[in-house]
This record gives structure tokens, C-alpha cells and sequence, in this order.
């Protein structure tokens, strides 16, 4: 287990280096090892931690590598495809199993998560399907909580297309343009960690703000006790 912990943290930080090796092994069958990551990550709640945004920065950047066979105009319709189908296919899951999965903490589906995205549905409504998708983690339950909730697939859909147009193009091109850039190139594990520090600001501020709001009330009913 150790091993394996540590490979994927290696896996992370050194994203770029890795996926020059899967491009220089597999060549074209890259585009479908990506496809894969990207929809498990956003259609399977048991598989909230394969990296998203450091995935889609490092693929941009090596599409712009002269000599490797990807292409940035191949990519950019092929992921949001991934994350179109992951999405859908998490709604589904939700739409299906429905509250049932509020009864009990389950082994692969903990209910911290599912609290903390259904906090972010209560103060934002539809629009978290956009904020979620910049969000490690919480993009990956919010397509489900949005099933478990009932919310009209009408208005999740819009809010789906939306969330994945901004987050697809914005680390794709982002690598594709920046990637290779010397500082960028020669210290990508230190962008990889600012990518994924800044993409958990949200839910750890919210999360905080949750717990002091949650202790001044309890503070307020001590005072009233009294």
C-alpha cells in the first residue's frame, strides 16, 4: 500500500515526465489512457483522487512538444467528451441509487464528501457544477449529489456543459501555451503543487467558514442558556 501511495504522489508531481513515457510507449493509444483517467475521475465517485487539472495542464504542454503525436485540436473535443460522458454517467448513479446513499458512511463513498458538496449546492444551487469542476474532489460528487437531489437534467445539463467547456480549455490551452516555458518546464512539480494548492482554497474555505459559523451558534446558544 505504501508503494502504491507513493507512485501516485510521484505519479503527480512528475506528471509531465510520465506522460512523455505513456506518449513514447503507447503513441496514439495515449488518447485513450487519458480518456479513461478523465472519465473515472469525473463519472466515479470511488475515484475521486486521479488528477484532473495537473493531468489536462501536463497533456496541453506535451501536445505542444515538437515530435509527439498529440494534438491540442484532438484533445480539447476528446476530453470534454470524457468529461461530458463521466458527468452524465455520475448523474445516472445518483439519480439511481437517490437518498438511500445518505443512510450510512459507506467503505468507497464517504459521506464527509457528499456533506461537503451538498453544503456548496445549498449556497450556490446549479451554478456548483461550474465552481465544482475547478475543485478536486467535490467535482466528482457534485454530478452525483446533483442525481441524488433530483435537480431537473435539463438544468444539470447546461450547468454541466458549461462547467466543462471553462475547466477543459482553460488547463488545456493553459498548458499548451505556458507549459514549456523554461521556469515552467524546469519546476513543474512546484506548478503542479500551486495548481492543486489553489484548486483547494474553496472547499477548505468554505469548510472553515462552515465550522466557525457552526461554533458561534453554538457559542450563542451557550450564552442564551445561561
Amino acid at each position: 500500500m505504501g508503494d502504491l501511495i507513493s507512485f501516485f504522489i510521484d505519479f503527480v508531481l512528475h506528471i509531465d515526465k510520465h506522460l512523455v513515457e505513456i506518449v513514447s510507449n503507447y503513441q496514439n493509444w495515449t488518447y485513450a489512457i487519458l480518456f479513461l483517467i478523465i472519465f473515472c475521475e469525473t463519472g466515479l465517485v470511488v475515484t475521486p483522487f486521479l488528477p484532473g487539472d495537473s493531468l489536462l495542464f501536463a497533456a496541453g504542454a506535451v501536445a505542444a512538444m515538437d515530435g509527439h503525436p498529440l494534438s491540442i485540436g484532438f484533445l480539447v473535443p476528446m476530453v470534454l467528451i470524457a468529461a461530458f460522458i463521466g458527468d452524465n454517467t455520475n448523474y445516472t448513479i445518483g439519480t439511481f441509487i437517490g437518498s438511500k446513499v445518505y443512510e450510512k458512511d459507506y467503505k468507497l463513498i464517504k459521506r464527509k464528501y457528499l456533506d461537503e458538496t451538498h453544503s456548496f449546492y445549498e449556497k450556490y444551487g446549479g451554478v456548483t457544477l461550474v465552481i465544482a469542476r475547478f475543485m478536486p474532489i467535490i467535482r466528482t460528487f457534485a454530478p452525483f449529489v446533483a442525481g441524488v437531489g433530483k435537480m431537473t437534467y435539463k438544468r444539470f445539463l447546461m450547468f454541466c456543459i458549461i462547467g466543462n467547456l471553462l475547466w477543459v480549455n482553460i488547463f488545456l490551452w493553459a498548458g499548451y501555451f505556458f507549459g514549456n516555458i523554461p521556469f515552467v518546464k524546469n519546476n513543474f512539480s512546484i506548478v503542479v503543487l500551486a495548481i492543486i494548492f489553489i484548486s483547494f482554497i474553496p472547499p477548505v474555505y468554505a469548510f472553515v467558514k462552515q465550522v466557525y459559523r457552526s461554533w458561534k451558534e453554538k457559542k450563542g446558544e451557550v450564552t442564551r442558556d445561561k
